[in-house]
């Protein structure tokens, strides 16, 4: 029984993935035939139940007697109506455990007999039902619990209430899926003349059919004479035989639930929606222009701050670092950058995590001290967000549609946001070895200056309080001290230039870096807040649906 209970297997992962999506009454009667598939596959595989069902005086009881072939049930006036199940098995088939999980207590053995072919094989369990129209209800409850759970459903009719809309309407056509798992009895044939009988035969097929029920034997037999009766005990027989007809009611019960859910999901083609939109509107409600700017005067400053002239370094130390405004990594930290570039701790020692230790956290990094986005950048990104859910979910059931955006939550947005930008290494902690060197030149540069008028002084004194002139070099056209004192000013000025031509290029250079480390960072947000909750269900409503294709 493998192949059975693959498909219960299937169907219970199917209404998994749908609990919540799916309407409740369907998952808590998916669930219910789960459990009871699961019951029945555990209890003895080898038995058959067959259940004879009917109304009132329809003969139930005494075509039992007819098929046993001795008198098991009461029928008549001791029991005009039968008001508890009786169980009739046949041999040594071991049914206890079956029969307690069936809740029938009545139980009647017939013994296999010696030296004689018995009328049904062992391994058979027959049941006589209570009236499905009884006037006690807790009779009715018996016959529908016992309805849901035998393996064949023989359905007992009279002339008189064949036609009844009750057994059809609330009975017959609601088990339509279960048709290979059904019989249909027409009994007390003995009471109709010949020539209605053909009619009533035809009649009973075609309301039968009208039920979608095709395909179900529908017999004539008369408990009373046994006309047909051998007829209905040989399709028992066979069905005892194949040991199947617990298989095939569970599948038909299995089989009408995952037509059910499978109606309910569709059958869309879910397109591949764009995330680039969410990232970019996430980008900018995390205010990552603003961060790339302030990187860019940044990297810069820091330039400038190494190769600009020396006397005039001072003014450009007075502005404040744009970074260290924002509370983000920039020049002058200390600290670990992330993977492939020199970070540091935010500004006034705050700790800073790694990029790649996980998602980040208000222990590992500070806020920023950026503006929180304005109402139009958060309508931006709740637009996107909006956008890709409908995109990611075109076609998809109204309930699917709904929990997926039900999925998104704007207010984490802004917060994790900052704290994606404020651990992003954005500047590496040292200027460019160029500048280093640049630095270094623009020293001996400023040194030869101040030593060439260090000595055009010492003349100037020398020759004020009239001295005699000492002998001073000449380099080139001019005398040393003012190749040193103007020299040096004039490179020191052109290597500023130099370097603040360099520096701006190295500016967006480094912005364009931290633009790209940003946009990582951010759309690692947009991913784990709208894209992966998006697509998580969209991968259950695939779920739901081929597994309950397979549970087909």
């Amino acid at each position: 029984m493998s192949a059975p209970l693959d498909a219960v297997d299937a169907l219970a992962d199917a209404l998994d993935a749908g609990r919540g999506r799916l309407p409740d009454a369907l998952v808590d009667r998916g669930d219910a035939v789960v459990a009871h598939a699961r019951d029945r596959l555990a209890l003895s595989g080898d038995v058959t139940v067959v259940a004879l069902a009917g109304a009132t005086g329809s003969g139930k009881s005494s075509l039992l007697n007819a098929l046993v072939g001795t008198d098991v049930a009461r029928p008549g006036t001791l029991r005009p109506t039968t008001s508890a199940p009786l169980a009739v098995v046949h041999g040594d088939a071991d049914a206890h455990a079956l029969l307690d999980w069936l809740d029938v207590a009545d139980r009647h053995r017939v013994p296999a007999p010696a030296g004689a072919v018995p009328a049904l094989p062992p391994g058979l369990v027959l049941l006589d039902l209570p009236d499905h129209d009884s006037v006690v209800a807790e009779h009715r409850a018996v016959a529908e619990r016992l309805y849901a759970r035998v393996d064949l459903l023989v359905w007992v009719l009279d002339p008189q209430k064949y036609a009844d809309a009750a057994v059809h309407d609330r009975y017959l056509r609601p088990l339509a899926q279960h048709a290979d798992v059904m019989v249909v009895a027409l009994n007390q044939v003995d009471r109709l003349a010949a020539a209605e009988r053909g009619t009533w035969l035809a009649d009973a097929r075609r309301l039968v059919d009208a039920d979608g029920l095709h395909g179900v034997p529908v017999l004539t037999v008369s408990a009373r004479t046994g006309e047909g009766v051998d007829g209905l005990r040989a399709l028992l027989v066979a069905a005892a035989e194949r040991r199947r007809a617990a298989t095939q009611r569970l599948r038909a019960d299995v089989r009408t639930v995952a037509d059910a859910v499978l109606a309910r999901t569709g059958e869309a083609r879910v397109p591949r929606a764009d995330v680039a939109a969410v990232e970019r509107a996430f980008a900018d409600a995390a205010g990552v222009p603003t961060v790339v700017a302030a990187v860019r005067a940044s990297a810069a400053r820091q330039v400038r701050a190494r190769t600009g002239w020396p006397p005039l370094r001072l003014v450009g130390r007075l502005r404040a670092d744009p970074l260290r405004r924002l509370h983000l990594r920039g020049p002058g930290t200390t600290g670990t950058a992330g993977p492939g570039a020199a970070g540091g701790r935010a500004a006034g020692g705050r700790a800073a995590g790694r990029r790649d230790a996980g998602p980040v956290t208000d222990d590992a990094v500070d806020r920023t001290s950026l503006p929180p986005p304005g109402p139009q950048a958060h309508a931006r990104a709740a637009l996107a967000a909006r956008g890709h859910v409908d995109a990611a979910t075109a076609g998809l059931p109204d309930a699917w549609v709904l929990a997926a955006r039900g999925a998104l939550r704007p207010d984490a947005w802004a917060p994790d946001l900052d704290r994606a930008v404020a651990a992003t290494p954005l500047l590496a902690e040292r200027a460019p070895w160029w500048a280093a060197a640049t630095d270094a030149v623009q020293r001996v540069l400023v040194t030869a200056a101040v030593a060439g008028l260090l000595w055009l002084a010492v003349l100037a004194g020398a020759a004020y309080l009239r001295l005699p002139e000492p002998v001073t070099p000449v380099w080139g056209p001019l005398p040393a001290p003012t190749v040193l004192a103007v020299g040096g000013v004039l490179l020191g000025l052109l290597l500023a230039v130099v370097g603040r031509v360099a520096a701006g290029v190295h500016a967006r250079g480094r912005a364009a870096r931290a633009r790209r480390r940003l946009h990582a960072a951010v759309g690692e947000v947009a991913r784990r807040h709208v894209v992966e909750p998006v697509a998580a269900e969209v991968a259950r409503w695939d779920r739901c649906r081929s597994r309950a294709r397979a549970a087909r």
